[in-house]
């Protein structure tokens, strides 16, 4: 006998930060969910949140009318609750936790790790990989070095929160620690509940 068809699903977009494009697409890939699609908006915009908002209202505007249902991968992000003011407007959900590294986390982890060492600087997988790109050049660190205790004076810290093992990664946290002239942790996080939420989308 013929086997069954897959049952329909109803296509779904997730819109997010570039920032967790690879976490993203691995997550939809082990998880066979071929009905969701990403569609990114630049990671830079991290150094600007004022503008994530309207962004990913034009996002939601311009593609809307193609999907079932669409999820928003971001945290509030800087953004001072009002991404949350333009998704409550267009009726649309986002990943709880104020950022990634929360959602990593587990939201009750992050906000115990925050309480215990406020002076916590974060990495990710994606941050350790371009912490030349978005942090060392956009601060000026590396033509003024001189300006790292000005930025990192009051951290005491890097804890780099672990998606995917990969050594090379590390390597680059931990160097990032040492150029910071922070003590350096690792958590292993896993996708957290970047998972959690993008596995729902398949029910």
């Amino acid at each position: 006998m013929p086997a069954a068809p897959a049952p329909f699903r109803e296509k779904v977009l997730v819109i997010a930060c570039g920032a967790l494009a690879r976490e993203i697409l691995a997550i939809i890939d082990a998880n066979d969910l071929t009905h969701v699609e990403l569609q990114c908006l630049p990671a830079q915009l991290h150094n600007r949140p004022e503008k994530i908002p309207a962004a990913v209202r034009a996002e939601i505007r311009k593609l809307r009318p193609h999907y079932a249902h669409i999820l928003i991968g971001y945290g509030d992000c800087g953004t001072g609750g009002l991404l949350d003011t333009v998704l409550a407007e267009e009726g649309v959900e986002r990943i709880e936790g104020a950022h990634c590294y929360a959602f990593f986390a587990g939201l009750d982890a992050f906000d115990a790790e925050a309480e215990a060492e406020p002076g916590t600087f974060y990495l990710t997988d994606f941050l350790a990989r371009h912490f030349e790109t978005l942090v060392i050049r956009p601060l000026g660190l590396d033509t003024h070095p001189e300006l790292r205790d000005a930025y990192f004076g009051n951290y005491t810290r890097l804890l780099y929160l672990e998606q995917a093992p990969d050594p090379d990664v590390e390597a680059r946290a931990r160097a990032a620690a040492e150029r910071l002239g922070l003590a350096y942790a690792k958590r292993v996080t896993g996708y957290g509940l970047l998972e959690t939420r993008l596995t729902a989308l398949s029910t």
